[in-house]
C-alpha cells in the first residue's frame, strides 16, 4: 500500500523501517544491564510516527469537513465518494474506502506494534491498551484483504497477553475470533492480504504477494500454537493435541520452523497420542522427529567442541535434543508392548492363547480398513523429508504385537534407542535420567517375558533386569536418592520373585528337584526377601520405628512386600525341621503384621483386596503347619 512520496511521508517510513530494525535484530545484541536498550529506542520512534500520523490526522478531517461543507452549500448531497467509489453501506469507515479509512489504518498498526512492544519490555497493562485502542480502530471495519492480517494478529496479542495472565477462558476468546476471522477470509477471498508492513512502505517497496501470504500463514499458525495452549491448561486435551499436529504440519509446509526445536514438539506430540493408543500417529510424530533434528546438522567433534565454546553449545544441544527424542522412542516401543500384554493376559497375568489366535484373526480382517485410515491421517513432511520419514516408520510397527516374535522386534527397536539416549544421559551427571532408562530398558524386559513361553528363557530375561539394576542400587546413596533407592529396591525384589516363581514352576514338572535346583531357587527367594526388606527398612524413622501409619504413597507397596515376604519365607526349602519352623515363624509374623495393620487401619483394605484375604487364610492355617513341626521335633517318650 504505497502511499504519496513526500518528504515527509518518506521520513515517517524510514522511522518505521528502522523501528522494525531494532526490535527484531538490533535487541538481540542488547547488553544484559540493559536488556531493552533497542526495544526502548523503537519505541520512541514509533511514538513519533503516532504524533506525525495523528497530526495529519486532525489537519486532514479539518480539509474533508471544509470541502464537506462547500459542497453542501453548493447543493452536492451525494452517496458516491470523491474517488466515484460508493459509500460503505453499513455505515463504517473501512481501510481502503476512504483517505479517513487508511488513515485509521496506519494508526492503529502503530498502536499494534507499540503494544507488542510494552509488552516484550513487561510493561503488560500500558501494551494492552495500547492493543485495546488498535482493535477500537479497526473493530469499525469489515474484515478485507486491507485489514485481516491485522484483525488477526491484534487477537493473538491479546490472546498471549490474557493466557499470561492466567485469564485463560479470555485469552481462548480473542484466540478463536483470530481463527474464525483467518477462515471466513480465506473462504469468501483467499487472496494474499496486506501485511502490517504494507502500511509504511514507499511506492515499488512493496511486499510480493507470496511473501504477504507467508506472513498471513505464519499469523495463522501462531493462532493455533496459541490455541493448543489454551486448550490444554483448560484440560481439553484432545482438542490441544489435534491443534499441536496442526501447528506442526503448518509449520513444515510453510518452513517456519527451527528444526531442533520443532523435533521436540513433534516428539513431546507423540507422548500424548501414546496415551490414548493412537499408535500410528505417536510413530509418525516420532519419526518426523527424528528426520527434522537431522536437519539442524551434524554433531561437532569432541576436538571442535573444546576449540570453540559456540561449537561446545551446539554439540550439547545437538546430543541432548537427540536424546530425548530417543528417550520417547524408548517410551513408544515400551507402551505398546504393555497395552498388548494388558489385552492378551488372562485373569493371573499369563499369556491367554486362545485371546492371542482370536486377536491374529481380527487383524487379518482389519488390516486394509487401519491402511485405509493412515493414509487419511495428518501427514508431516515436505517432499524432501517425507520419504525420509516413512523409512524410519518401516522400521518399527504401530500395532499391538500378538506373540513373542512381534513383540522382540519392538523390543530391539526400544532397546537401540535406550543405548542412545544412555549415550548423552551418563550416570556421571544425569544421575535420575540414567536410572529411568535403565528402569525403562527392564521394564522392556520384562514385558517381553511375558511373550515367551519357555520358562528357563523367560528367567534369564529376569536375570537381565537384575544385572541391569542391582549395580545401580549398591552404589546409590539413599540419603540423596531415597525414592529412586526404594523404586530400585522394590523393583529388584519383584523380579527375583518372578524368578523364584518360574524356577518352582520348572521344579514342579520335575519328579524330585535336584540339590543344584533347591540351592537356586533359595537363592531367589533369599534375595527377593532381601530387596523387600530393605524397601520396607528405607520407611523406618532414624530411630529405626516402623511408622505406625504408612504414607499414601507407600501404603500398597509396604503392604505387598509384607505380603510376599511371608509368602517367600514359607517357601524356603530345608530338610532342617528347625529351619522350616523359624521360616513358618516368621512368614506367620508378616501375614499377621498385614491382616492386623488393615483391622487397625480399615482405609487400607481397598488397597491390598487379594492379599488381605489370603493372609486371612495363611493365619488360621499356618499355627496348624507350625505344631505339626513342632510335634516331629518333640522327644519320644
Amino acid at each position: 500500500m504505497a502511499a504519496n512520496q513526500s518528504t515527509e511521508w518518506r521520513t515517517v517510513c524510514e522511522k518505521f523501517r528502522l523501528a522494525q530494525e531494532l526490535s527484531e535484530i538490533e535487541s538481540r545484541k542488547d547488553p544484559e544491564n540493559n536488556p531493552f536498550r533497542s526495544k526502548y529506542k523503537a519505541r520512541d520512534l514509533l511514538k513519533e510516527i503516532h504524533c506525525s500520523l495523528k497530526k495529519n490526522h486532525i489537519e486532514e478531517e479539518e480539509e474533508e469537513e471544509e470541502e464537506g461543507e462547500a459542497d453542501n452549500e453548493a447543493g452536492g448531497e451525494s452517496t458516491q465518494m470523491a474517488d466515484g467509489e460508493p459509500g460503505n453501506e453499513c455505515g463504517k469507515t473501512c481501510i481502503g474506502d476512504s483517505p479517513a479509512g487508511l488513515r485509521a489504518a496506519r494508526l492503529a498498526v502503530v498502536h499494534y506494534y507499540l503494544g507488542v512492544n510494552h509488552i516484550e519490555t513487561e510493561e503488560l497493562s500500558a501494551g494492552e491498551q495500547h492493543l485495546m485502542n488498535c482493535m477500537k480502530l479497526i473493530d469499525k471495519c469489515t474484515t478485507t484483504r486491507e485489514n485481516v492480517s491485522l484483525f488477526v494478529q491484534a487477537r493473538n496479542q491479546l490472546g498471549i497477553l490474557w493466557a499470561g495472565r492466567d485469564e485463560i477462558e479470555k485469552a481462548q476468546g480473542f484466540l478463536e475470533i483470530a481463527e474464525s476471522m483467518y477462515l471466513l477470509y480465506m473462504r469468501e477471498d483467499g487472496q494474499p492480504p496486506l501485511d502490517l508492513q504494507d502500511y509504511f512502505v514507499l511506492e515499488g517497496e512493496e511486499l510480493s504477494q507470496q511473501e504477504e501470504t507467508r506472513r498471513f500463514e505464519m499469523a495463522y499458525t501462531h493462532t493455533l500454537y496459541y490455541l493448543a495452549q489454551v486448550y490444554k491448561n483448560l484440560q481439553h486435551y484432545e482438542r490441544s493435541g489435534q491443534y499441536c499436529h496442526s501447528t506442526l504440519q503448518r509449520q513444515l509446509e510453510y518452513k517456519q520452523f527451527v528444526p531442533l526445536e520443532w523435533a521436540i514438539n513433534a516428539a513431546t506430540l507423540s507422548q500424548y497420542y501414546i496415551t490414548k493408543t493412537r499408535y500410528m500417529e505417536a510413530r509418525h510424530c516420532l519419526a518426523a522427529a527424528s528426520v527434522i533434528a537431522t536437519l539442524a546438522g551434524e554433531i561437532p567433534s569432541e576436538a571442535a567442541a573444546k576449540e570453540s565454546d559456540a561449537e561446545c553449545e551446539k554439540r550439547e544441544e545437538l546430543l541432548q535434543k537427540r536424546a530425548e527424542i530417543a528417550r520417547c522412542w524408548i517410551k513408544y516401543c515400551l507402551n505398546l508392548m504393555q497395552d498388548a500384554k494388558k489385552l492378551l493376559e488372562d485373569n493371573i497375568g499369563e499369556l491367554d492363547l486362545e485371546r492371542q489366535e482370536e486377536l491374529k484373526r481380527a487383524r487379518r480382517n482389519e488390516e486394509e480398513e487401519k491402511e485405509k485410515g493412515r493414509k487419511s491421517a495428518i501427514l508431516f513432511g515436505s517432499s524432501d523429508t517425507f520419504d525420509s520419514i516413512c523409512s524410519l516408520e518401516e522400521k518399527v510397527s504401530s500395532m499391538l504385537p500378538l506373540d513373542f516374535e512381534e513383540a522382540r522386534s519392538i523390543f530391539l527397536v526400544g532397546q537401540s534407542y535406550v543405548a542412545q539416549a544412555k549415550e548423552y544421559f551418563a550416570m556421571d551427571g544425569h544421575v535420575t535420567d540414567h536410572i529411568e532408562i535403565l528402569q525403562d530398558h527392564s521394564a522392556l524386559f520384562k514385558v517381553l517375558a511375558f511373550f515367551e513361553q519357555d520358562l528357563e528363557r523367560r528367567c534369564k530375561m529376569h536375570k537381565r533386569r537384575v544385572d541391569l539394576l542391582e549395580p545401580i542400587c549398591k552404589d546409590l546413596n539413599a540419603q540423596y536418592y531415597l525414592l529412586i533407592c526404594r523404586q530400585l529396591q522394590f523393583e529388584l525384589a519383584e523380579t527375583y520373585y518372578e524368578m523364584m516363581d518360574l524356577k518352582l514352576a520348572v521344579a514342579d514338572k520335575q519328579d524330585q528337584p535336584d540339590v543344584h535346583t533347591i540351592k537356586k531357587f533359595n537363592h531367589l527367594c533369599s534375595s527377593s526377601m532381601k530387596y523387600y526388606q530393605m524397601f520396607l527398612d528405607s520407611t523406618r524413622s532414624p530411630e529405626g520405628k516402623f511408622p505406625e501409619k504408612l504414607e499414601d504413597d507407600l501404603l500398597r507397596p509396604a503392604l505387598v512386600a509384607k505380603f510376599r515376604l511371608a509368602r517367600l519365607q514359607s517357601k524356603l526349602i530345608s530338610n532342617n525341621l528347625a529351619t522350616q519352623l523359624e521360616n513358618l515363624t516368621h512368614s506367620l509374623e508378616s501375614y499377621s503384621f498385614l491382616v492386623q495393620y488393615c483391622e487397625e487401619n480399615p482405609e487400607a483394605k481397598k488397597s491390598v483386596e487379594t492379599e488381605l484375604e489370603l493372609s486371612i487364610e495363611m493365619v488360621s492355617l499356618l499355627p496348624l503347619k507350625i505344631n505339626r513341626i513342632r510335634s516331629k521335633m518333640a522327644p519320644c517318650d
